[in-house]
């Protein structure tokens, strides 16, 4: 347990660390003349580096384990990754830090999953996940509110050194506390590096899940961890402490998804099509937000919580793929589908910002947030199409270890 407790605090260090800039907008605009491309380019960086680690992240579990896979890429990168943040003078610096610190993120959630599916039965797995996400997510809660508060009262610069330093701590506990999960002699042998991503690309039962692994967090991590903060400047002309307050409420509702996602697959039998009503209650919100941009900053705040709930289902969609993967891919399974899920984000970290920079409008700044809403949930809404063809994994189920690689 308190190797699982080091794992957990290292994952709401993860959390905060892809969310915060939305708060930090308006010092680094003024200090460092960051303009919303280079923010929404640092945003997407860390999204992106953190995606591409995943392939050799899972090669890594399985081979060396999660204690020394996570604590040495979450102390070398992160908390270098987090000096190097508080040092910055240019944009380009913030944009090279946030990409050190995604690679020392990268293994922390998987290091716990991959654990949870070694030691755990497959039917644990959504709740499992999805609470670990929830209690990390208060990472999310850190880095709105509280973050403009420290910030204001220290410097941002100092809150950042700070930091670094309990990171470092964090991945100290990590290599001390952590204990790896046996691994048989079979799955040794079988492990056979990317040819492993290979083989999972070939199981078809995993392809109409992937779009929706990759599109369902988008939203909520793209609007509260970037977005949130220049739509609420430059439409209700707010400042950093009611930015904060409002991205507060979005975090507190993300932390609150992951747990109300959590036992929902066991309580109505399906992970499929809980994920499916989830889903299409956040596609619902966004294409209000499409519609009608600008209202107020109650309504705002209410359809920020709804997102925020609603793209929660990471767990449940884990599982979900999960189910499909062979026991000896365990590692290259979970970091696989964690692949999609955060390159989709960060994907969709660059996309938005094109979208908000080709839609800027001089004298009418709703225009570009109503195409970035458009944008969203016009993605959700395809990936959501696509879904419909998966079949479902029930949690009462036997994980099937090889036999997907012969059907279809």
């Amino acid at each position: 347990m308190a190797g699982i407790a080091a794992l957990a605090a290292a994952y709401i260090l993860s959390q905060f660390y892809r969310s915060f800039l939305a708060v930090l907008t308006p010092a680094l605009t003024a200090e460092l003349g960051a303009t919303k491309a280079e923010l929404s380019a640092a945003s997407g960086t860390w999204f992106a580096v953190f995606a591409l680690a995943q392939f050799a992240v899972g090669i890594s579990l399985d081979r060396y384990g999660p204690r020394r896979t996570a604590a040495v890429l979450l102390a070398g990168c992160g908390g270098g990754g987090a000096i190097l943040f508080a040092l910055a003078t240019a944009p380009w610096m913030v944009i090279a830090a946030m990409a050190l610190i995604g690679l020392g993120c990268a293994p922390v959630l998987m290091a716990s999953v991959f654990i949870f599916a070694k030691s755990y039965s497959s039917a644990r797995l959504a709740i499992l996940t999805s609470w670990l996400v929830g209690f990390g997510t208060l990472g999310n809660v850190v880095g709105a509110a509280p973050l403009a508060a420290a910030a204001e009262a220290f410097g941002w610069r100092e809150v950042m050194m700070g930091l670094a330093a309990i990171t470092i701590a964090v991945a100290l506990a990590i290599y001390t506390l952590v204990r790896d999960p046996e691994t048989s002699a079979e799955e040794t042998a079988a492990n056979t590096g990317l040819a492993g991503y290979l083989e999972l690309f070939k199981l078809r039962l995993l392809w109409p899940l992937l779009p929706l692994i990759a599109l369902n967090y988008a939203a909520a991590a793209g609007i509260r961890g970037l977005w949130a903060g220049p739509y609420l400047a430059d439409v209700y002309g707010a400042e950093a402490l009611l930015i904060g307050q409002v991205t507060l409420f979005m975090a507190l509702a993300m932390v609150a998804g992951s747990f109300v996602y959590g036992p929902m697959d066991q309580i109505f039998g399906t992970r499929k099509w809980v994920a499916v009503t989830g889903n299409t209650l956040s596609l619902a919100a966004l294409s209000w937000l499409a519609f009608f941009p600008i209202t107020s900053i109650a309504q705002t705040t209410v359809l920020f919580v709804l997102v925020g709930i609603c793209g929660g289902s990471y767990g449940l969609l884990m599982a979900h793929g999960r189910a499909f993967v062979p026991a000896h891919l365990t590692g290259r399974g979970v970091t696989l589908l964690n692949f999609f899920s955060i390159g989709g984000a960060g994907l969709m970290q660059f996309a938005t910002g094109a979208v908000v920079t080709v839609s800027t409008v001089e004298g009418e700044p709703v225009a570009a947030y109503r195409n970035l809403f458009i944008f969203y949930a016009g993605m959700l809404a395809v990936s959501l199409l696509i879904y419909l063809f998966a079949r479902d994994a029930r949690p009462t189920e036997s994980r099937p270890a090889v036999r997907p690689l012969r059907q279809e």
